[in-house]
């Protein structure tokens, strides 16, 4: 996963393509950019915006301003970045964690006898744990193209609001159809979770910058873990008029409820509406991102970036990676498989290397976000990367199995141990993660090798354009929003 330059992740130069209709305006007709290509002056500080075509909404901070643009200050961009951070980061990382606090409810539930209180039998519990990622799948699609159309921080501070609301309602479940449903919908909320964190890191930091913050507020998974192990033993031990299971959902769901409320209030839908945040810093903030050539939003659909992302090979590499990248959750996995079984402490430490892959799955997100331009492509690939999410997510419990299909056990009859029970090593499941650790190799090196090829091209329809690599305008591109493909 180290393949960085300072252009972009795997050494990308700004996204390609050439210069195609942005979309319809409101009389219907199909605008073009205005390319104008010639060498930049190092003295050059102002915008060229593109005449007629619908572009980023970041270009209304600089329709009608003609002063210096230029971030001329390196102190003052940095004080303007530990703003931004303070505005950020800190939101997004209180939620990730409670994401994480969220999903293990369920488990902190059946500690104080969930299942015999709801008389669950049979796999009735294993499908409690995969429906919420059924929800999440069904719902991937609509809510990626909501954020497009929605205030970004408003609509993930109700989604928010609306998943400790289902959590909450779960308390009142008295049989194993109510908590499915409710489960389903808990997954369906929080659909645009992960989705709109990479949105916002993308359109409030640079291309440099965003393996790092993605890491920050995914990082927060760990504060989940340690935290939410202590406060589901704590409420489960509440002695009060209803069983223990019921507090946990009540009093986890009311926190994550009033953490929706405070997204809802505080979280900046984008750097041009800002409140925090002066005019010209809001324009500060926008200028940073110009090198990026990603943009910020925009709040049109636009059909032929669905067509050009569907038609785009990344797309289904990122799908591939959301399935391999969840199946396992974890990096131990060859350990666990040969260290044998009585040699604990060499077990142990394979399981605690089971963390450590997770920094795996925040790079692909890094890597999604860096080499994708245009939103509406932005958003579908999103959509379908987290598709694959779901898809490992809901795979990778059933091989964990107490026994095998009759057919697996005549294809690998030493792979998997016996028919009856694949307790305590669970074989097929640990196959399982190395296939899935190795499939993820392959697929980054394909990924590589292909980007690669793909900005040698790039390269050489620039350098044969007016001015050369180092004259072109990115003034003319960087918010016009253009697809990858586009932006030549």
């Amino acid at each position: 996963m180290g393949f960085w330059s300072k252009r972009s992740l795997f050494g990308s130069s700004s996204p390609n393509t050439s210069s195609q209709p942005l979309g319809e305006d409101e009389t219907g007709a199909k605008p073009a950019i205005a390319h104008e290509e010639r060498v930049l002056s190092p003295q050059r500080t102002g915008w060229q915006l593109p005449h007629g075509g619908d572009g980023d909404t970041a270009m209304t901070l600089f329709a009608a301003f003609e002063g210096d643009t230029e971030i001329g200050d390196p102190k003052e961009e940095k004080k303007l970045e530990r703003k931004i951070d303070f505005m950020i980061l800190p939101y997004l990382a209180v939620c990730y964690a409670f994401f994480y606090i969220d999903k293990t409810t369920l488990s902190y539930a059946a500690i104080f006898d969930i299942q015999e209180d709801l008389n669950l039998h049979g796999t009735q519990y294993n499908w409690l744990s995969s429906i919420f990622y059924f929800g999440f799948l069904f719902f991937a699609l609509p809510t990626n193209f909501l954020l497009q159309r929605l205030p970004i921080g408003k609509y993930l501070g109700f989604n928010i609001f609306m998943w400790g609301f289902f959590l909450m309602l779960q308390a009142a479940c008295d049989n194993f159809a109510t908590l499915a449903v409710l489960r389903f919908l808990a997954g369906a909320a929080e659909a645009c979770s992960d989705p709109s964190f990479m949105l916002i890191t993308q359109m409030w930091y640079k291309r440099r910058q965003q393996p790092v913050k993605i890491g920050i507020w995914y990082t927060a998974n760990g504060l989940g873990i340690a935290g939410g192990g202590l406060l589901g033993y704590a409420i489960g031990n509440i002695r009060g008029s209803l069983p223990s299971w019921k507090y946990e959902f009540l009093i986890i769901g009311a926190l994550c409820s009033a953490w929706g409320i405070v997204m809802f209030i505080m979280l900046p839908d984008s750097p041009v509406s800002a409140k925090l945040l002066t005019q010209r810093q809001r324009r500060m903030a926008v200028e940073r991102l110009r090198e990026n050539q990603t943009g910020v939003e925009n709040k049109h659909l636009k059909v032929y970036q669905i067509r050009e992302a569907f038609k785009d090979y990344k797309i289904y590499f990122f799908f591939l990676l959301g399935v391999v990248g969840n199946v396992p959750n974890g990096a131990g996995s060859f350990g666990l498989r040969f260290v044998p079984v009585d040699q604990k402490v060499g077990r142990l430490i394979c399981y605690y290397l089971t963390g450590p892959y997770n920094a795996a799955f925040v790079l692909i997100l890094s890597l999604q976000i860096a080499n994708t331009a245009g939103h509406t492509k932005k958003v579908l690939t999103n959509a379908v990367l987290f598709l694959g999410y779901c898809t490992g997510n809901i795979a990778g419990p059933f091989f964990y199995k107490t026994s095998q299909t009759y057919e697996l056990d005549l294809l690998f009859p030493y792979a998997f141990g016996t028919k009856t029970d694949q307790k305590p090593t669970y074989p097929l499941g640990i196959w399982s993660m190395i296939f899935s650790h190795l499939a993820e190799v392959v697929l980054i090196l394909a990924l590589w090798l292909l980007l690669s090829k793909e900005n040698k091209r790039r390269d050489r329809v620039q350098s044969e354009m007016d001015g050369g690599l180092a004259g072109r305008d990115l003034d003319a591109t960087a918010f016009s929003d253009l697809t990858d493909r586009e932006n030549l």
